[in-house]
């Protein structure tokens, strides 16, 4: 018997033809607007891929933000918030101290997100069961490339293979991973990074590809994994290979080579007897106390 999280990771690549055939324009971010997108945890991350995406696509200003780091007082046309759950804390304190048009993507109709922001796109048909997010974050983020122009279609084949594709053993295997990227998979890396700590408790970093080099490169060794998402800056695999570390790139899109990501941190699970469905600490939603 698969584990929900398995089923999840599974669906993505049928999910994200779904969500890019049927874009919501008029409820997501119009050209020209100044944005801010938030969210929390995976929700972030996401926010933080779409942000830069907007912005190259030349749409308009785009920032992102943990919701509770929002910059109290800056102003912009709209914020965008993205919550699995619609029941997040830190998001719905935030959409009711603003005065920004809101819009919200969710999966479940049925929560206080429904009425807290303006308008809402419901992805009802990629909601999941299990704690670790994998599907959904995909989905809206295929949804908002959509949303820009993108043609995804060789994103979706790219995840076809990524779902099939075995498993390399050195990445099952790793004593350690640091997650690369650039621009859009800058914020991929991030969550590639967080779906192994929640998953299998993995040591895990995460870094913009520049950057790997101005210190963090100082872990890689044998037995420990630098995996890029996106092209690799010229000259950095040679580099990590001299330290006797493992470089690993695919050329699959990001958003694919995160499904890669994801599967791996679910064998690494099960090759350290944990279940991935029941991560260490977690729960579905952050829900604060007053």
């Amino acid at each position: 018997m698969t584990t929900h999280t398995e089923d999840e990771i599974a669906s993505q690549p049928s999910c994200w033809r779904r969500a890019v055939e049927s874009v919501p324009a008029d409820l997501l971010p119009r050209e020209g607007e100044r944005v801010a997108v938030v969210g929390c945890g995976t929700s972030w991350f996401i926010a933080m891929a779409y942000a830069a995406l907007r912005e190259r696509a030349g749409q308009g200003e785009t920032d992102a933000f943990a919701a509770s780091e929002f910059p109290a007082g800056r102003r912009y046309d709209r914020v965008l918030a993205l919550t699995r759950s619609g029941t997040t804390t830190e998001v719905l304190e935030l959409l009711s101290s603003i005065t920004a048009k809101t819009t919200a993507i969710t999966a479940d109709p049925t929560t206080p997100i429904m009425t807290a922001a303006d308008e809402v796109v419901v992805l009802d048909y990629a909601d999941e069961r299990s704690v670790v997010q994998t599907r959904f974050a995909t989905t809206q983020l295929a949804l908002l490339r959509a949303s820009l122009g993108e043609d995804l279609t060789q994103a979706v084949a790219d995840a076809e293979e990524a779902v099939a594709a075995p498993l390399p053993g050195e990445l099952v295997e790793a004593e350690q991973f640091s997650f690369l990227g650039t621009g859009w998979s800058v914020g991929l890396a991030q969550e590639a990074a967080l779906k192994m700590r929640e998953a299998s408790r993995s040591w895990t970093e995460a870094y913009p590809a520049m950057e790997y080099r101005h210190g963090p490169i100082s872990i890689a060794a044998p037995g420990r994994v630098t995996w890029m998402l996106g092209a690799a800056p010229d000259g950095l695999r040679a580099q990590v290979e001299q330290t006797g570390g493992t470089f690993f790139e695919t050329g699959l899109d990001p958003m694919a080579e995160l499904i890669r990501a994801q599967r791996v941190a679910v064998a690494r699970a099960f090759a350290r007897g944990l279940n991935p469905d029941e991560p260490m600490h977690l729960t579905r939603s952050v829900i604060l106390s007053s």
